[in-house]
């Protein structure tokens, strides 16, 4: 019989460079006192958001994804002619079909790359993030872009106020590339289906709904044990880790998770939920991003991720920043 030939590929993969588009329009917590029975304190006490950005009518989603690729592209020094794999994470596209990344990546100039829509939650990017590393370590990519992007607001129902605080818009990606060495780390995925009602858009509504309550407690509660195993399969412990940057879903669990995992105190928490709210499948690249250009976090330092969110689903792995 004859066999298959298979491409050979890189013994690992690293990122090259991040990129970030946070929407012009800028929401306090105070502006939305003005909409709904709520305040500021209510709103910071219980997830730790002072304020967020919602998109305007010209930030489309395509238009967020195609600046916050482009500023990525830009900080890997490779021209987008060099990209041949395009992932965009996202739980709010404007329609089922077409999925949106070919046209992200025509507007970046990226010559017919493998290019394809995944939803798996607020751990969506970090989903596409091993995809992609996957894709180079076995030779079916050479460079890939990996989008987190999301325009919530179009899915969020203003007269709640338990979501409608909570829920923001932006775009973060980036660009990965072929290493000699693994520079990210095996992820450890997976899901809880039993709760796939927690976080939702019911039938015939346009607006989020979620279990608050029964989010908390699941995160709180099953996630550590995943950060645990993310480390572990990479070969460090936690007081190797440089950087801590799990979805910014809420500041009470980001803070309790760091706690839980004995991090030392030169530990860099990323806490970007505090300005941009919960932007879902962008949290964590937009959060890298946000560290990066502050200087709070380095080229080089080793980062720990977790994405998790509707499905239930969850994603974690450690990475060397670019």
């Amino acid at each position: 019989m004859t066999s298959i030939q298979l491409p050979s590929g890189s013994p690992g993969a690293r990122l090259l460079g991040l990129g970030s588009y946070r929407p012009r329009r800028r929401v306090t917590n105070d502006d939305l006192a003005q909409m709904m029975d709520t305040n500021d304190e209510w709103i910071q006490s219980r997830v730790g958001i002072a304020e967020r950005r919602w998109a305007s009518e010209d930030e489309t989603l395509v238009e967020m994804s195609v600046a916050a690729g482009g500023k990525a592209l830009a900080a890997s020094g490779l021209d987008a002619t060099d990209v041949d794999l395009v992932l965009l994470a996202t739980t709010s596209p404007p329609k089922a079909i077409p999925g949106l990344a070919p046209r992200v990546a025509h507007q970046l100039g990226i010559p017919r790359p493998g290019a394809f829509d995944l939803n798996a939650g607020c751990a969506g990017w970090c989903y596409a993030l091993s995809a992609a590393a996957d894709a180079i370590r076995t030779g079916s990519a050479r460079n890939a872009l990996v989008i987190g992007g999301e325009r919530l607001s179009d899915y969020t129902n203003m007269q709640d106020r338990t979501t409608a605080v909570i829920f923001a818009d932006g775009a973060g990606a980036a660009v990965l590339g072929p290493s000699d060495q693994p520079m990210v780390g095996p992820v450890v995925w997976g899901s809880d289906g039993d709760l796939h009602e927690a976080i939702a858009i019911p039938a015939n509504e346009t607006g989020m709904s979620m279990a608050g309550q029964a989010v908390y407690r699941w995160a709180t509660t099953k996630l550590t044990d995943t950060l645990v195993e993310a480390m572990r399969r990479a070969g460090v412990g936690p007081d190797d880790i440089d950087v801590f940057a799990p979805h910014q879903a809420n500041l009470r669990i980001i803070e309790l998770m760091a706690k839980r995992l004995g991090l030392p105190e030169r530990t860099v928490i990323a806490r970007d939920i505090i300005r941009s709210g919960n932007t879902s499948s962008a949290s964590v690249p937009l959060a890298l991003s946000a560290l990066l250009e502050s200087g709070e976090a380095k080229s080089g330092d080793l980062a720990l991720l977790l994405g998790y969110g509707a499905g239930l689903t969850f994603a974690g792995q450690v990475v060397v920043l670019p």
